[in-house]
């Protein structure tokens, strides 16, 4: 099995409205996301996906989460959560990307870092 990643960062303010502590309270991240692609069979120049692609996609996603409140985004039901972006930023990048799914670099999974020690992470489950 081969798998790729690409990364990419976004800084962006939320709270989570149900969630009792600090983060109930307006702040702000410089997350970083890492995307993965996997599959068993490379193209005939030997590889899985092109990087270039992918990071086109990754960063066309996140421009519309970068510098904002992500509370005012109604995917994120007024919890943007790291594990809700993840699946946010899956769901979107696939959506640019048609035919992946049946493609061998199938886009596999998403990391959001809130900091560099805690990450959420959002994959394909299984067929």
């Amino acid at each position: 099995m081969f798998s790729v990643r690409v990364e990419a960062d976004f800084a962006a303010a939320h709270f989570l409205s149900h969630y009792h502590g600090k983060c109930e309270q307006l702040h702000g991240h410089n997350y970083r996301v890492r995307l993965w692609s996997r599959g068993e069979t490379l193209d005939e120049g030997g590889m899985l996906a092109d990087f270039g692609i992918l990071k086109t996609a990754l960063r066309q996603v996140i421009a519309g989460l970068d510098h904002c409140n992500l509370n005012d985004n109604p995917a994120f039901h007024n919890d943007p959560s790291a594990e809700r972006i993840a699946s946010f930023i899956f769901q979107n990048v696939e959506a640019l990307l048609p035919g992946l799914k049946g493609d061998p670099a199938c886009l596999w999974a998403v990391e959001v870092f809130e900091t560099p020690t805690s990450m959420a992470r959002y994959e394909r489950g299984p067929a």
